[in-house]
């Protein structure tokens, strides 16, 4: 019988004479003075959504009414419950909640619309592809008509103000790469599967109309962020990469994982980029609502610096351990739900290293 264990925490993992690394927070232009009263506002807004849930479950029962929508998710609420969101899709945009709230994506940006699933030239990307859409300089909100599998011959590489929605389709990315957000803003990545990643590189990749570059060998993650803000990962699932699943490195920050379906890995999310890299002190970002599902064995996530809120999430197997932390980061964890393995010798939720 595997044992269940709902927790509810705090854990800091950073002390006073360290307290000049935390002030480089203020040095990042995403960077959130207060990243608490952040953290506050999350809570407010989830348990709003919760109340919110109760009380529609009361009033349909007393009131016998058609169906109401209740998730107890306030990014949930703020778009599946309109139904006509598929008229009024970058309504999603004004959704995200924490670190990540300002991701604009594409908003405001003409829809784009995927008709070509093939990834043949990465410096000469056709029109209808998803990689001629990504390094447009205009923001673009990209949309899918039908099923599709994209499959990379080399990392997918981003111009900021995009958009990737996958709602209505079943989208999967596959192969070399896959996603860079290298040294751009305002990302949002919303119900696409990322899996399969495996490294590329080492030839000219595009990264915008009037830039071209060569690119060295890959990692294989399923979405690299580097030196990027405002980003927001939302209802995607991913699996399978030769590295990590999620890295966010080199002073990246503003940024909400949620809602998201992880398995069938080993480092699943790296947030900074060492314990020695000062920019990464300013790091915040937001895990939320997600599914840390099976055969995960450790990094969910892996924090070095910066601040971190984990909320609300659900960890239902890991072989070493959940979270782990080292480099002085300060770790929020919120009413996160834990089931820990049945091997006894790996019920370790947290591991810290100084």
């Amino acid at each position: 019988m595997l044992q269940i264990t709902s927790i509810v925490l705090v854990l800091l993992l950073s002390s006073f004479p360290h307290l000049p690394w935390a002030m480089l927070n203020l040095t990042l232009p995403s960077a959130h003075p207060d990243p608490e009263f952040v953290a506050q506002e999350v809570r407010r807004r989830v348990n709003a959504s919760v109340f919110r849930r109760e009380m529609l479950q009361t009033t349909q029962r007393d009131q016998s009414s058609s169906p109401l929508c209740f998730t107890g998710n306030p990014i949930d609420d703020c778009w599946k419950c309109d139904p006509d969101w598929p008229n009024n899709r970058q309504r999603l945009a004004d959704c995200a909640i924490g670190f990540g709230q300002y991701a604009m994506g594409g908003k405001n940006g003409d829809y784009y619309i995927v008709t070509d699933s093939s990834d043949d030239d990465a410096v000469n990307p056709k029109p209808g592809t998803l990689r001629y859409a990504v390094i447009r300089e205009e923001p673009l909100w990209i949309v899918f008509p039908s099923n599709m599998h994209i499959k990379l011959e080399q990392e997918l590489i981003f111009n900021s103000f995009k958009t990737i929605d996958g709602r209505g389709a079943n989208v999967h990315i596959t192969g070399g790469g896959c996603i860079t957000l290298q040294y751009i803003s305002n990302v949002i990545i919303h119900n696409v599967h990322i899996h399969h990643c495996v490294p590329s590189g080492n030839t000219n990749v595009r990264s915008s109309p009037t830039h071209y570059g060569y690119r060295t060998k890959s990692d294989g993650d399923g979405i690299s962020i580097f030196g990027a803000k405002d980003i927001w990962i939302d209802h995607c699932t991913l699996s399978h990469c030769t590295d990590g699943l999620i890295d966010a490195v080199m002073g990246s920050t503003g940024i909400t994982i949620s809602n998201n379906f992880f398995s069938h890995h080993n480092e699943v999310m790296l947030l900074g980029h060492s314990d020695e890299y000062l920019p990464d002190s300013g790091m915040q970002v937001t895990i939320a609502f997600n599914h840390f599902g099976e055969q995960l064995v450790q990094r969910m996530p892996r924090c070095r610096r910066g601040y971190i809120h984990v909320v609300n999430n659900d960890f239902t197997e890991w072989e070493m351990y959940a979270i782990g932390g080292s480099g002085h980061p300060t770790i929020n964890s919120q009413g996160n739900r834990y089931v820990a393995p049945s091997n006894p010798n790996a019920k370790q939720v947290r591991t810290q290293k100084f």
